[in-house]
């Protein structure tokens, strides 16, 4: 296959996966069907199977491509040594409702309820949350190299409760949760604000 045409399999590809993105958001996944996705990518339905074989195929793809994306993005965000923890757990709450407002979320929900009973789905949810939790853990030991002893606490222990609080965030803030007596963006800032207080040594 030619460079040119390993490109346009690529576009199609992308256009197929940006598509589904926009069916899952507004439809979730039982609302999606392979034949609304072609016509919202504008490409004939045998390509949704030639590129992913399923419904099922196409809707982990789609979460795989994000996953991927917002990895990087976490990544590149705690790869910055001169950037305070703190400062990038602001900038990690400011992500949660980029991630809520592209769709990410609600497919990362759709998949880890269809997981509970689809041990393929539950595969890739876990290897997908398994990659930031170790992201987290390397954060987490960074921390204790720059504040001491975090207690009973592991850097383990740490990133498994990190990941915890976020994901149950999500799942919260999608589920429109959030009021004045569970303020969830809130609580979540506030741990950067504690954050700050230890970097300041006044902890």
């Amino acid at each position: 296959m030619t460079s040119v045409s390993l490109r346009s399999v690529d576009r199609t590809r992308i256009a197929i996966l940006d598509a589904a993105k926009s069916v899952l958001r507004e439809r979730g996944c039982a609302g999606l069907s392979t034949r609304d996705v072609a016509s919202a990518a504008d490409v004939p339905l045998s390509q949704i199977h030639y590129h992913f074989g399923s419904k099922q195929g196409l809707i982990i793809a789609v979460f795989e491509h994000q996953n991927a994306q917002l990895l990087d993005r976490q990544t590149a965000l705690y790869a910055d040594p001169t950037m305070p923890i703190s400062a990038q757990w602001e900038l990690a709450c400011n992500y949660l409702d980029d991630d809520l407002a592209s769709g990410y979320v609600r497919v990362l929900m759709e998949l880890w309820a269809a997981g509970w009973s689809d041990p393929g789905i539950a595969r890739v949810v876990k290897d997908g949350v398994t990659g930031w939790i170790d992201l987290l853990s390397t954060v987490a030991r960074r921390a204790e190299t720059q504040f001491g002893s975090l207690g009973p606490f592991s850097a383990d222990d740490i990133a498994a409760l990190v990941g915890a609080a976020f994901i149950g965030a999500e799942a919260a803030l999608l589920l429109e949760l959030e009021s004045e007596k569970i303020p969830i963006r809130q609580a979540l800032r506030r741990v950067g604000a504690a954050i700050k207080i230890l970097e300041s040594g006044r902890g």
